[in-house]
Formats: structure tokens, C-alpha cells, sequence
């Protein structure tokens, strides 16, 4: 039986515990409090910290809007294993595209042929453009042309700035003109789950937060451990292996490492380094993400996911309770704001968490006239400079190897081959698991 210390608490790392736990010795450190990574949740209840009061039920909801979706085989699979089936839910989820003013609902065909800034040309051919995405079988040849590039070959201007440009824009920034096409094609091919109602999306009833949980419990009671609160300053070395890790607090022996920490973090606890890894090679970027707890709806239409294009500071509207009933949050309406920024000196990031909320809430004036602040109960904001990597083109030669050149040292994230071309939580659960399997077959 090896001793296996696993470098954070998200999805990979939890996912990589739980296939190693019957077998191994293993311990899972994360330097937050709470477990999850990005998929971590709020909890809350009668005695919450929120700005405004205090006065609700007991629920959970993620810093950041999750949802899966029907390939997502791996993540299913976990869920199912962990007795939660009965949780998973399958809802349709609606979209709309904010242009000029107004939402436009962005369902259904005839939806999409009233879109005013496309003609009926263009809508043809972003038709063409989308069926002939669900033939490609291997992403990966386009690797190497923008998906800028692409889509202006395939569908032409009219298509790419009026529909994918701000899209791009408000996911990737100054990056977008560097994205490749592989990427789109992946974002494009794992939305393909429409009818004629709409897009069939996942989520699990009482939250994400049972994930998490009931991934904790299963490796507690295998006879894993999981430190909170406590990271890694550092990873052991001795005659050119691994041998253990150096924590804030104290420290660990062990026979082998998983780290799921972006590369960056992850080269600045090995000395003198790892032979061959570049943790500048990819790029990441930052997300800040507001959750704002609310007395009534914003989006009263049922839209849960509105893309905009308008000037303001954020480029997506995600109203969670337009996905899942008010009921489960004590019968308030959850909106989040999102936004992703490329550069740490952005005013999303440096500002105060009161002004950013105070920029959201100004667009979301001007958005919607009719919003009233006094609507708000509650707000938290989420932020992290490396929440997902930058699928510009050259990505898949720059993917991460589950092995690396130090003995012992094993690697599982959004940077890995399960998270291409577009990172997601199936993604992360699958590269845990590739990681672990690495380290069972070497022990």
C-alpha cells in the first residue's frame, strides 16, 4: 500500500482520491477551508455573514454556476456510484442574446431567425456552420487556426460579428483573436444536446455541494484523509524522488504526489524544478463571478442564460432560479453576474469587492431600467486570477502529461488532456481518474 498526498480539494483532486482510496494511503490537502475548488459552495442559513440580513433557510449554492451536461459520462457515472441518482435532474435551459436594448430569445429556430442583426443568409449559414461542427470527429486539426479565422471561412462576417465576436469578446478579452477553433468546435459539439424546445442541461437538486460532500465521505470511510485549511508550501525530494510534502503546518511523507494546482503554483513548490515543464507554457485567466440573492426575478421572461452584448462589465447573466425552483432557496430568486478578466491589474480584481458589486449593479441599471437595488438581500463575490486556461491556438501541444520527469510527481487539472479543448467538470473528474490510474499502475 503507497502513501499518496493529493495537492488540492477540487474535482481532479477528489476524483483521483476516490479511485485511489481502496487500495492506498491517501491524503487529500487543501489550503482552503472548504473543499471543491471551483466548484465550492455558499451555505447558506439563519445565521449567514451576508451584507444585507439574515433571515432564511438552510440551503447550498455554488460560488460559481455549474451545470453538465448528457456526455458528460464520467460525472454521471460518480454520481450515480455515489447513491446521489435520485439528485440529478434534467432541465431545459434557455438562452437569450441581449442586444440593442432588449433580450432576444435564442431557444427554438424561429427564435433564432428573429434575431435582428442577423439575415436570413446569415442565419443559414450559421446553421451550416453548426451541423458541420457535429461531423468533425477529431477537434484537434484545428488546432492551429483561430476560431476567428474558421468562422469567417465557414460562415462569413455577418455571422461572426454579429453572433461569435462578442461571445469571444466577453469570454476571452485581448485573447480572443488567439483562440483556436478547436475550441469552439468542442464548445459547439458539447451544446449539441437541443430540441426544438431548447438546450437539455444538468444539474444536481440541493446543489453540487452533495458532490463534494459525498466524494469526502466515501474516501473517509476507505480510510483517506482530507486536511483543510493547511497548503503546500513545498514537495519533497530525496535521490531524485518524491518523498513528501512540506505544509503551512507541519508536514507528510509519502511515495507519491498528485498536484492539481495550475502550473504555475505547482513550479514554485519544486526545487530545482520539474525536467522539461514550462509553467509559462499556458496561459490562464481570471473569472469573477457575483452571486446576488434576490426578493424577485430579473429576467421575469424564464431566460436562465443571457449573453450580452451592451456596455457593461460583465458579459453573461446566469439566473439559477429560472433553472431550479425558488422553492429550493427558500423561495429567492439567485442571479449571477459574470465576467472573466486576462490581466491582474484589471479593475475586477484590484477593485474593492463593494465597487465591483457596485459596477454590476450599475450595468444591470442599464440593462434593465426597471431593476430596483432594493431587491438585492445578499450579495458574496467570487475571484481567482487562475480559474481556466486559454485555448488560443498551438493549446494541444502545451497539454500537461499525467506523468512528469520527476519520479513520483503526477500531475491532474484543467490543464490535461481530459479538459481538452474546453474544460468542464466531467473533464476534471476524468483526469483525476487518468491520474490515479498512472499511479496505480506505477506503484
Amino acid at each position: 500500500m503507497s502513501k499518496i498526498v493529493i495537492i488540492g480539494g477540487g474535482l481532479a483532486g477528489l476524483a483521483a482520491a476516490y479511485r485511489l482510496s481502496d487500495e492506498h494511503q491517501v491524503t487529500v490537502v487543501e489550503k482552503d477551508d472548504a473543499l471543491g475548488g471551483m466548484a465550492q459552495s455558499y451555505h447558506i442559513d439563519d445565521h449567514t455573514d451576508g451584507h444585507v440580513d439574515d433571515h432564511t433557510d438552510d440551503y447550498y449554492i455554488e460560488k460559481y454556476y455549474h451545470h453538465f451536461f448528457s456526455s458528460d459520462t464520467e460525472l454521471i457515472g460518480l454520481i450515480d456510484e455515489l447513491g446521489l441518482a435520485e439528485r440529478l435532474q434534467w432541465v431545459k435551459g434557455t438562452t437569450g442574446y441581449y442586444w440593442s436594448g432588449r433580450a432576444y430569445p435564442m431557444n427554438t429556430p424561429l427564435e433564432i431567425l428573429k434575431f435582428p442583426p442577423m439575415s436570413l443568409l446569415d442565419i443559414f449559414r450559421l446553421g451550416l456552420l453548426v451541423l458541420r461542427t457535429k461531423l468533425v470527429r477529431d477537434v484537434r486539426s484545428y488546432d492551429d487556426i483561430t476560431a476567428g479565422e474558421w468562422i469567417l471561412k465557414i460562415a462569413g462576417s455577418g455571422v461572426y460579428n454579429n453572433f461569435f465576436q462578442p461571445l469571444l469578446n466577453s469570454k476571452f478579452g485581448s485573447n480572443a483573436d488567439m483562440v483556436s477553433a478547436a475550441w469552439l468546435l468542442g464548445r459547439v459539439k458539447i451544446r449539441s444536446d437541443r430540441g426544438a424546445e431548447g438546450e437539455r442541461l444538468g444539474y444536481m437538486r440541493g446543489g453540487f455541494h452533495h458532490l463534494i460532500a459525498g466524494l469526502a465521505d466515501s474516501i473517509r470511510e476507505k480510510g483517506g484523509r482530507i486536511i483543510t485549511g493547511n497548503g503546500v508550501e513545498e514537495i519533497l525530494m530525496e535521490d531524485g524522488r518524491v518523498s513528501g510534502v512540506k505544509l503551512e503546518e507541519g508536514s507528510l511523507s509519502c511515495d507519491a504526489v498528485i498536484s492539481t494546482v495550475p502550473p504555475l503554483t505547482l513550479a514554485s513548490l519544486v526545487e530545482p524544478g520539474i525536467p522539461g515543464f514550462d509553467p509559462s507554457a499556458i496561459h490562464y485567466q481570471g473569472t469573477c463571478c457575483a452571486l446576488l440573492r434576490m426578493s424577485r426575478p430579473l429576467m421575469t421572461d424564464g431566460t436562465y442564460w443571457l449573453n450580452i452584448k451592451a456596455d457593461v462589465p460583465f458579459g453573461a447573466l446566469i439566473e439559477h432560479t429560472n433553472f431550479m425552483p425558488s422553492s429550493d432557496y427558500a423561495g429567492e430568486h439567485l442571479l449571477y453576474i459574470a465576467s472573466y478578466f486576462q490581466d491582474h491589474d484589471d479593475p475586477l480584481y484590484t477593485r474593492s469587492e463593494e465597487e465591483v458589486i457596485g459596477m454590476f449593479l450599475d450595468g444591470l441599471e442599464r440593462l434593465y431600467p426597471d431593476f430596483d437595488r432594493s431587491a438585492v438581500l445578499w450579495w458574496e463575490l467570487g475571484r481567482d486570477a487562475q480559474t481556466a486556461p486559454v485555448y488560443e491556438t498551438g493549446y494541444a501541444e502545451r497539454i500537461l502529461p499525467y506523468r512528469t520527469g520527476v519520479d513520483g510527481l503526477y500531475l491532474a487539472g484543467m490543464f490535461s488532456e481530459a479538459n481538452y479543448p474546453e474544460r468542464s467538470m466531467n473533464g476534471s473528474v476524468r483526469a483525476g481518474y487518468e491520474a490515479a490510474g498512472a499511479v496505480a499502475l506505477d506503484s
